[in-house]
């Protein structure tokens, strides 16, 4: 008994080392997107913010405090595209912070109110496009 004992206790501390360092791999990369979206917001490259503000909540982290700051830097984008009048753009910054909670839901959605806000800009911004 006691050698199945050590064995199991082994396993169980890989496993969670392999656990703790899968986390901190995910939040160190989730970093490096947030910090290339406020590089690009800063250089004025919106697609570019875009992509990396999304790729920051892809790399869901709980307790991570970036999911929240991606997704309102993403909002505030689109606010900006909008007010701008580009609102392709707008649409698109819209539907990657919407796209982005769907993709990292699995037992639970987070960031439902996210998802709600940005159905609804979508359908606006959608109904008051000319049709080609």
């Amino acid at each position: 008994m006691s050698k199945a004992r050590s064995i199991a206790e082994h396993v169980i501390v890989a496993a969670l080392i392999s656990i703790v360092l899968i986390w901190g791999n995910t939040l160190y990369r989730q970093w490096s997107q947030y910090g290339i979206g406020e590089d690009a917001m800063a250089k004025g490259d919106a697609i570019a913010a875009i992509s990396a503000y999304e790729a920051s909540i892809h790399m869901y982290t709980p307790l991570s405090p970036l999911v929240e700051r991606a997704a309102e830097r993403l909002w505030q984008l689109g606010q900006q595209l909008e007010q701008k009048g580009d609102a392709p753009k707008a649409l698109v910054a819209y539907r990657a912070l919407r796209s982005s909670f769907y993709a990292v839901s699995s037992l639970n959605t987070p960031g439902t109110d996210w998802i709600a806000r940005c159905d609804t800009r979508i359908a606006l911004l959608v109904n008051t496009q000319p049709t080609r």
